[in-house]
């Protein structure tokens, strides 16, 4: 199941998502950073650099065993061509990759990309944007390990109350009914 976080840097918020136990950040909402009217013009012509193409097929390659690297090695090849456009569903489709998501729809469509790749966006966008995005990631990760430390240690405490529970209801119960019947 997805879950979904949102995080503030630098006055945008950036949507994270959860997906097979992995974390993806919305590069749509990173790309309002730096054009709030055509994400997809920014995400598409980030996606179409030749460094970005070598960087998320290494990506792939060391992420995922059922890359197209054929394919990719064709995209690589266009890459660079001036004419050459890369959409991130192009990208999905021609090489079955895992790194980016695209959710399709007007108002709530965005494209989602593992941290290790949206990091790289990020570093596209601005290095300071990038700098507060990791800060953010980083203090949401923090606050989501002390929430389950606490809850583990909740769960231990009334682990152990139950157990006392249980023994006390034994001793009182039923060891004096055997007791007393020898």
């Amino acid at each position: 199941m997805n879950t979904k976080e949102t995080i503030n840097v630098q006055g945008t918020e950036v949507i994270l998502l959860s997906h097979q136990k992995e974390d993806y950040i919305s590069l749509t909402d990173m790309a309002k950073y730096k054009n709030a009217e055509a994400t997809g013009y920014v995400i598409s012509k980030w996606l179409s650099a030749r460094y970005t193409i070598s960087f998320m097929g290494i990506w792939e390659k060391v992420n995922n065993p059922i890359f197209n690297v054929v394919d990719f090695d064709n995209i690589k090849n266009e890459s660079g061509n001036n004419s050459f456009v890369l959409t991130s569903k192009q990208w999905i489709e021609k090489t079955n990759a895992i790194g980016i998501i695209s959710k399709p729809g007007r108002y709530g469509g965005r494209t989602f990309a593992h941290r290790d790749i949206a990091f790289e966006f990020a570093s596209w966008l601005s290095p300071e944007f990038k700098f507060y995005l990791i800060k953010e990631f980083q203090r949401l990760k923090e606050d989501e390990q002390k929430r389950l430390s606490s809850e583990w240690n909740l769960q231990r405490t009334l682990s152990k109350i139950n157990y006392r529970i249980h023994t006390d209801a034994i001793k009182e119960q039923i060891i004096p009914e055997i007791v007393t019947k020898e």
